[in-house]
């Protein structure tokens, strides 16, 4: 009988050998190179993707209304964020209130809260409040600096309640802070104190040394740092909720730190957990051959490709797989996820509560697209997250 070790190898020579077959070509491993690459590099930009046609004023000046270039997010149902003059400006949108007689998106402007909202190139952002919670909600916030291994990583915390239940936010990839707002207010009412925390390559927190994302296999060591933070400022619980990537940090935590027993609960809206899956959607979706995504799951893994990735570590996406892992999870979890997500398909959600429905409830959501599920009915996401927590 072969060692386990060897069977391993054979199985990936085998993944290899079949990826460079099916594409007939060595340029295969410079495409799932490059595939890998994109997944790890952090974005510091971010392209406008709306076009403001027509901005209209009511009588006391202010703007009530605009109109769209009619595109997959501008018809799409809710309230979303309006970024332009690379986030100078910013506005809270509202529903759709219509067409006009040319198919242009009509809708409503619930507030511009910084810059003059004015017809040009803007980006569409599930963030309908920016800035601070104080700036968002008028709830009053501290500014802190968490002390990470690869140095500060700012974050908020918001006071609530006898400061002994706690709760620490994790933003996605190529998002910051703000992402994670929206729970700010029902966690305040709960009476927990919350911790808004940045993490490492996340454009405000320290660049690690490869300045390559981990897909949470190392960023989950600076939500321990937040954690860890709480506990030393009078928690004696810990709930973590995390959107995205920040789902794959919160259950790398999870697996791996010695703080992990004092997590009370776990929220997870959009989570990844299983980038495998992700990979092969996007692999899909580009109309790339499927085993390229597996061949670049390989090369992140691997000791000796992971420099052509340009990563310091490499980046064992088995260990994200918690479809197989489900048996491992000991803490009771609510998993927000919309059919819909056109970024991380549900499936994995989906089959991770179906495995363990003794832990983990699937709230099911649909026409939301990535981490939009709060921005298409508000009322019921915060029904769901408040019912959960309390």
């Amino acid at each position: 009988m072969q060692r386990p070790s060897a069977r391993r190898s054979l199985a990936i020579g085998a993944i290899v050998g079949g990826s460079l077959t099916a594409t007939t070509s060595l340029a295969s491993v410079a495409v799932a190179a490059f595939f890998a690459r994109k997944l790890v590099t952090p974005e510091r930009e971010r392209p406008d993707d709306a076009t403001v046609l027509t901005v209209r004023h009511g009588r006391d000046g202010r703007v009530t209304s605009a109109v769209f270039a009619p595109t997959v997010e501008s018809r799409a149902p809710g309230r979303y964020g309006l970024f332009w003059d690379n986030e100078r400006g910013h506005a809270r949108i509202g529903e759709v209130l219509g067409e006009t007689e040319h198919g242009d998106i009509i809708r409503r402007v619930d507030s511009v809260t910084r810059g003059d909202l004015a017809p040009g190139r803007a980006r569409w952002s599930g963030w309908y409040v920016d800035g601070s919670p104080q700036d968002a909600y008028g709830i009053e916030t501290e500014d802190v600096v968490l002390e990470t291994e690869y140095g500060p990583a700012p974050a908020w915390v918001t006071h609530a309640g006898d400061g002994q239940r706690w709760a620490v936010l994790v933003h996605g990839r190529g998002a910051r802070r703000g992402e994670t707002l929206r729970a700010v207010p029902v966690l305040h009412d709960l009476g927990i104190t919350c911790v808004v925390t940045s993490y490492r390559n996340d454009f405000e927190g320290p660049p690690s040394l490869d300045g390559r994302y981990g897909l949470g296999l190392t960023e989950w060591k600076d939500v321990e740092t937040a954690v860890q933070y709480a506990l030393a400022h009078g928690a004696t619980s810990v709930d973590l909720l995390g959107w995205s990537m920040g789902g794959a940090i919160t259950m790398q935590f999870l697996a791996r730190s010695e703080f992990a027993p004092f997590v009370h609960k776990v929220v997870l809206d959009g989570p990844v957990l299983d980038w495998a899956d992700v990979m092969l959607h996007h692999a899909r979706a580009n109309r790339v051959h499927p085993s390229l995504a597996t061949l670049s799951g390989f090369l992140l893994g691997s000791r000796t490709s992971r420099h052509t990735i340009g990563v310091s570590e490499a980046v064992d996406i088995k260990l994200t797989n918690w479809v197989e892992r489900a048996d491992e999870l000991v803490k009771p979890m609510l998993v927000i996820h919309s059919v819909d997500d056109e970024f991380v398909p549900y499936g994995p959600s989906a089959a991770v509560a179906a495995a363990r429905p003794d832990l983990v409830r699937w709230e099911r959501w649909e026409v939301a697209r990535h981490v939009r599920e709060w921005n298409t009915d508000p009322e019921r996401w915060e029904t769901v997250v408040r019912d959960y927590l309390a």
